[in-house]
């Protein structure tokens, strides 16, 4: 049986389920997703590139994680499950913001998403999943702000979406250095 998202209204009320990759073709229907931003103490972004055999932006970087919280499960359950599903650990996140966007994918495929965005604190090497990311690294801030302009094939769509709104609460909570 394939995986559900839970489709949302622009105000994140929830209007029904829908097949992940049904809900991400012919020009996306909105639903609620997740985003984790991990950072370290040097205030470095832990950066993931998505293993190769993912249905979309495969072996391209992107934060930390993302994915979609199940039927009757919160964005807070989502983010911990999939930050330890992913990347092997969890620590303490809090959500910082939520909004909807849109990104072309590649194919015919367009994420169209509810988002909420989640940051954390975390000093150690991830136990990455080989099914789901296939590096990873820690990167400054201006390292990354300077390297996604030079070569933005390298990340996911919509994580160039995203990325800098985020970051700004990042900054404004001191995570960043």
């Amino acid at each position: 049986m394939e995986e559900k998202v839970v489709l949302v209204d622009s105000n994140d009320n929830e209007i029904g389920l829908e097949e992940k990759l049904k809900a991400h073709q012919n020009g996306g229907m909105l639903h609620r997703a997740v985003s984790v931003f991990v950072f370290n103490s040097k205030g470095q972004l832990m950066m993931q590139r998505r293993a190769t055999t993912k249905y979309h932006g495969g072996g391209l970087w992107s934060n930390t994680c993302c994915s979609h919280p199940f039927p009757r499960e919160t964005p807070s359950e989502a983010a911990h499950r999939r930050l330890y599903e992913e990347m092997g650990f969890d620590c303490k996140l809090h959500e910082v913001c939520a909004f909807a966007y849109e990104a072309k994918m590649d194919g015919s495929l367009t994420e169209k998403e509810y988002d909420h965005y989640f940051i954390g604190l975390y000093d150690s090497p991830p136990k990455i999943n080989p099914e789901e990311v296939c590096d990873w690294k820690w990167v400054s801030i201006n390292q990354l702000k300077n390297d996604t302009k030079r070569h933005p094939a390298a990340y996911t769509p919509f994580f160039l979406v995203f990325f800098e709104r985020v970051l700004r609460k990042a900054e404004e909570e001191g995570m960043t250095k």
